[in-house]
Protein backbone atom coordinates (compact mmCIF):
# COMPACT_ATOMS: atom_id res chain seq x y z
CA UNK A 1 0.00 0.00 0.00
CA UNK A 2 1.38 3.44 -0.92
CA UNK A 3 0.80 6.28 1.45
CA UNK A 4 1.68 10.07 2.13
CA UNK A 5 1.86 11.49 5.08
CA UNK A 6 1.10 14.98 5.74
CA UNK A 7 3.14 17.17 7.57
CA UNK A 8 0.44 17.72 10.17
CA UNK A 9 0.66 13.77 10.92
CA UNK A 10 3.69 14.00 11.60
CA UNK A 11 3.50 16.47 14.15
CA UNK A 12 0.57 14.68 16.11
CA UNK A 13 2.41 11.70 15.92
CA UNK A 14 4.85 13.52 17.98
CA UNK A 15 2.88 15.29 19.95
CA UNK A 16 0.41 12.63 20.62
CA UNK A 17 2.49 8.92 20.67
CA UNK A 18 -0.75 6.86 21.37
CA UNK A 19 -2.80 8.20 18.63
CA UNK A 20 -3.66 6.96 15.32
CA UNK A 21 -1.35 9.42 13.57
CA UNK A 22 1.64 7.37 15.39
CA UNK A 23 0.70 4.27 14.33
CA UNK A 24 -0.17 5.51 10.95
CA UNK A 25 3.48 6.46 11.44
CA UNK A 26 5.15 4.00 12.50
CA UNK A 27 3.37 1.36 9.47
CA UNK A 28 5.82 3.27 7.26
CA UNK A 29 8.74 3.05 9.47
CA UNK A 30 8.30 -1.11 10.18
CA UNK A 31 7.47 -1.44 6.29
CA UNK A 32 4.12 -2.08 6.56
CA UNK A 33 2.90 0.40 4.07
CA UNK A 34 5.25 2.52 1.34
CA UNK A 35 5.92 5.83 1.98
CA UNK A 36 6.45 8.10 -0.69
CA UNK A 37 7.71 11.94 0.01
CA UNK A 38 8.73 14.56 -2.98
CA UNK A 39 11.75 17.26 -2.31
CA UNK A 40 9.78 19.61 -1.00
CA UNK A 41 7.35 17.92 1.06
CA UNK A 42 10.52 16.60 2.73
CA UNK A 43 11.90 20.46 2.77
CA UNK A 44 8.37 21.21 4.55
CA UNK A 45 8.45 18.24 6.80
CA UNK A 46 11.80 19.55 8.23
CA UNK A 47 10.96 23.17 8.31
CA UNK A 48 7.88 22.75 10.55
CA UNK A 49 9.04 19.88 12.72
CA UNK A 50 12.22 22.90 13.34
CA UNK A 51 9.95 25.49 14.05
CA UNK A 52 10.26 27.16 17.95
CA UNK A 53 6.70 25.81 18.70
CA UNK A 54 7.84 21.88 18.24
CA UNK A 55 11.04 22.94 20.47
CA UNK A 56 9.55 20.46 23.21
CA UNK A 57 9.54 17.19 20.70
CA UNK A 58 12.62 18.52 18.75
CA UNK A 59 14.84 15.24 19.98
CA UNK A 60 12.23 13.48 18.69
CA UNK A 61 11.58 14.76 15.94
CA UNK A 62 15.25 14.98 14.40
CA UNK A 63 15.22 11.06 15.15
CA UNK A 64 12.00 10.47 13.43
CA UNK A 65 12.90 12.37 10.94
CA UNK A 66 15.99 10.43 10.67
CA UNK A 67 13.98 6.92 10.67
CA UNK A 68 11.73 8.33 7.96
CA UNK A 69 14.77 9.12 5.64
CA UNK A 70 15.99 5.53 5.68
CA UNK A 71 12.47 3.77 4.75
CA UNK A 72 10.74 6.49 2.64
CA UNK A 73 10.49 6.23 -1.12
CA UNK A 74 11.24 9.80 -2.77
CA UNK A 75 8.80 10.86 -5.54
CA UNK A 76 10.12 13.63 -8.20
CA UNK A 77 6.40 15.06 -8.94
CA UNK A 78 6.36 15.90 -12.90
CA UNK A 79 3.65 18.16 -13.03
CA UNK A 80 2.44 21.32 -10.79
CA UNK A 81 -1.27 21.15 -9.01
CA UNK A 82 -3.29 24.25 -8.06
CA UNK A 83 -6.27 22.90 -6.67
CA UNK A 84 -5.47 24.52 -3.21
CA UNK A 85 -5.39 27.51 -2.42
CA UNK A 86 -2.35 26.86 0.51
CA UNK A 87 0.90 26.20 -1.83
CA UNK A 88 1.95 23.60 0.79
CA UNK A 89 -1.23 21.67 0.19
CA UNK A 90 -0.71 21.03 -3.54
CA UNK A 91 2.76 19.76 -2.82
CA UNK A 92 1.28 17.33 -0.95
CA UNK A 93 -1.44 16.58 -3.78
CA UNK A 94 1.78 16.39 -6.17
CA UNK A 95 3.46 13.80 -4.39
CA UNK A 96 -0.14 11.64 -3.77
CA UNK A 97 -0.33 11.77 -7.85
CA UNK A 98 3.40 10.78 -8.91
CA UNK A 99 3.82 8.44 -6.48
CA UNK A 100 0.44 6.75 -7.20
CA UNK A 101 -0.79 6.86 -3.49
CA UNK A 102 -3.35 4.65 -2.17
CA UNK A 103 -4.08 7.22 0.47
CA UNK A 104 -3.32 10.43 1.25
CA UNK A 105 -3.20 10.93 5.30
CA UNK A 106 -4.05 14.32 6.81
CA UNK A 107 -5.52 16.02 9.76
CA UNK A 108 -6.72 18.55 7.49
CA UNK A 109 -9.65 16.70 5.59
CA UNK A 110 -11.14 20.05 4.39
CA UNK A 111 -7.73 21.39 2.90
CA UNK A 112 -8.65 18.70 0.21
CA UNK A 113 -11.11 16.81 -2.19
CA UNK A 114 -12.04 13.53 -0.76
CA UNK A 115 -10.12 11.88 -3.70
CA UNK A 116 -7.11 13.01 -6.04
CA UNK A 117 -6.76 11.00 -9.21
CA UNK A 118 -6.20 7.41 -7.53
CA UNK A 119 -5.30 8.52 -4.03
CA UNK A 120 -7.86 8.47 -1.30
CA UNK A 121 -7.78 11.17 1.32
CA UNK A 122 -8.13 10.29 4.72
CA UNK A 123 -7.46 11.02 8.42
CA UNK A 124 -5.33 8.49 10.95
CA UNK A 125 -9.13 7.35 11.89
CA UNK A 126 -10.50 6.26 8.48
CA UNK A 127 -6.58 5.05 7.50
CA UNK A 128 -6.84 2.51 9.88
CA UNK A 129 -10.34 1.41 9.04
CA UNK A 130 -8.96 0.89 5.32
CA UNK A 131 -6.41 -1.33 6.68
CA UNK A 132 -9.11 -3.08 9.20
CA UNK A 133 -11.25 -3.39 6.21
CA UNK A 134 -8.70 -4.95 4.10
CA UNK A 135 -7.58 -4.28 0.16
CA UNK A 136 -10.61 -3.26 -1.86
CA UNK A 137 -13.26 -3.46 1.00
CA UNK A 138 -12.92 0.34 1.23
CA UNK A 139 -14.45 1.22 -1.92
Amino acid sequence: MRVVLDTNILISALLKPHGLEAKAVRLALDGSVVAYVSAELWDEYRDVLSRKKFAPVRVAADELLAQLETRIIRAQPSSRVALSRDHDDNRVLECAQEARADYLVTGNLRHFPTEWHATKIVNARAFHGCLRAGPGDDK
